[in-house]
């Protein structure tokens, strides 16, 4: 797995490269959202008490990144390039 900076040195780079022929590059990093792959990598795991470091709820909803890549996707997130939006509820 590549480091958070490496995946921003990365969107940067292939943004410098596509931004002239208005190509947008941008990366969405989410937080623990609650899949199926999640609760089975936890058995057992109560996600629904909270984390006194998080400052929204202990996991995000598939729909929330959901709604992050369809803002960057559409008319509004039209000036935004080469940036990594961390969607994972205030965690980072």
């Amino acid at each position: 797995m590549a480091s958070k900076g490496a995946i921003e040195q990365l969107t940067r780079a292939a943004s410098r490269e596509l931004s002239p022929r208005g190509i947008t590059v941008n990366t969405v990093s989410p937080g623990a959202t609650d899949t199926d792959l999640l609760r089975e990598a936890n058995p057992g795991r109560d996600f629904r008490t909270g984390d006194r470091r998080h400052p929204a709820r202990p996991l995000g909803d598939p729909s929330d990144i959901a709604d992050v890549v369809a803002f960057l996707t559409g008319p509004d997130g039209r000036w935004l390039t080469g940036q990594n939006l961390r969607a994972d509820g205030g965690l980072s």
